[in-house]
C-alpha cells in the first residue's frame, strides 16, 4: 500500500506572535511532526498544500524550515495564497519541486505505482484560486504523459463551491477549463485540497474531490448566506490517502493524541459487557 499524508494550511508566523492573535501554529505544527515521526505504517511521502506561512516573510520561512527539519520523511511543498513562490524558493533551494524556470510551483512525482501531481493554484495578491493556459497546459503535458497510472492531484484551492459563502465568492479563475482536463483523463483518482480549513467531499469533473483540515485552526461551519467569516479551534487534522494499486481511501485524522486504543471485546473474543462506572 502507497501512503500519501496530505497536511495543509499550517499558517507559520513570526516567533513571538500568534495567527489573527489566537493561534499557536508553530506549536501545531510541532506536535504534527511529531505526529507523523510516529505514524505506522510510514507515509511514503508527505506534501503539504499550502498557505505554509501566513504572511510569505522569507522570516516565516525560515522558521517553517526549522520547524519542518525534524521530519525524517519525503516531504513536497506546494505554495499557497499566504504564500510568496520567490521567498519559499529561496529558503528551500535545495527542494527539487520547487526548482525550475516556471513561474508556478507544480510538479510531478510517481510514487509507489501512483502517480502525484502538485498543482500550483496560487498567485500572489489574490485570494481565490488562479489556473492560467501556461499551468493547464502543465498539467496536461503532466497527465498525458501518465495514462496508465492512477493519479492524485493536490492543490490549495479546491475547484469546486463550498456552500460556505465568503471562501465561495473569492472564486478560482479557469476551474471550468481545471475541470475539461480532469475530466478528459479518467487515470484521476482524487483531487485533493486544503484553503477550506474543513474536511469536504464531492463530486466534481468525473472523479471525487475533497478538502482536508487545517493543521492547526478550522473555519467556522455555518451554511447561511451572509454568515461572517470566522475560524474555531476545533481539533487539527491531516489526511492520509490511502492507494491500494486500485483505489485511493482517504482517511482524515487528528493531530491531538487522544486516550486509547481500548478494546472491543475480551480475550475470549467476546464483546466487554457494560459495566458501572469507578
Amino acid at each position: 500500500m502507497t501512503i500519501v499524508a496530505h497536511i495543509t494550511d499550517l499558517h507559520v508566523v513570526l516567533p513571538g506572535r500568534r495567527a489573527y492573535g489566537v493561534v499557536d501554529t508553530a506549536a501545531y505544527l510541532e506536535a504534527l511532526v511529531a505526529r507523523l515521526a510516529a505514524q505506522t505504517p510510514r507515509p511514503d511521502l508527505i506534501v503539504a498544500t499550502g498557505d505554509l506561512v501566513d504572511g510569505g516573510k522569507p522570516e516565516e520561512y525560515a522558521r517553517l524550515r526549522a520547524l519542518l527539519a525534524p521530519l525524517a520523511l519525503p516531504l513536497r511543498l506546494i505554495p499557497g495564497n499566504h504564500d510568496d513562490l520567490v521567498a519559499l524558493r529561496a529558503a528551500f533551494p535545495e527542494r527539487d519541486e520547487l526548482r525550475g524556470e516556471t513561474s508556478h510551483g507544480s510538479w510531478s512525482r510517481e510514487v509507489g505505482g501512483l502517480h502525484v501531481i502538485g498543482l500550483d493554484t496560487a498567485q500572489r495578491g489574490r485570494e481565490g484560486g488562479y489556473l492560467d493556459d501556461e499551468r493547464l497546459a502543465w498539467l496536461e503535458r503532466a497527465l498525458a504523459a501518465q495514462t496508465d497510472r492512477a493519479t492524485l492531484v493536490l492543490t490549495h484551492h479546491p475547484p469546486f463551491r463550498t456552500g460556505i459563502e465568503h471562501m465561495d465568492v473569492l472564486g478560482f479563475e479557469g476551474a471550468d477549463a481545471f475541470a475539461a482536463v480532469i475530466e478528459a483523463h479518467p487515470q484521476v483518482a482524487l483531487v485533493a485540497s486544503g484553503h477550506l480549513h474543513r474536511p469536504i467531499v464531492t463530486r466534481w469533473a468525473g472523479t471525487v474531490a475533497l478538502t482536508v483540515p487545517s493543521a492547526a485552526h478550522q473555519l467556522a461551519l455555518d451554511l447561511e448566506p451572509g454568515a461572517a467569516s470566522a475560524f474555531v479551534l476545533e481539533p487539527a487534522a491531516f489526511a492520509l490517502h490511502a492507494f491500494d494499486g486500485e483505489r485511493i481511501v482517504t482517511h482524515y485524522a487528528a493531530i491531538e493524541a487522544a486516550a486509547g486504543p481500548y478494546p472491543f471485546r475480551d480475550p475470549s473474543g467476546a464483546l466487554l459487557a457494560p459495566s458501572d462506572r469507578g
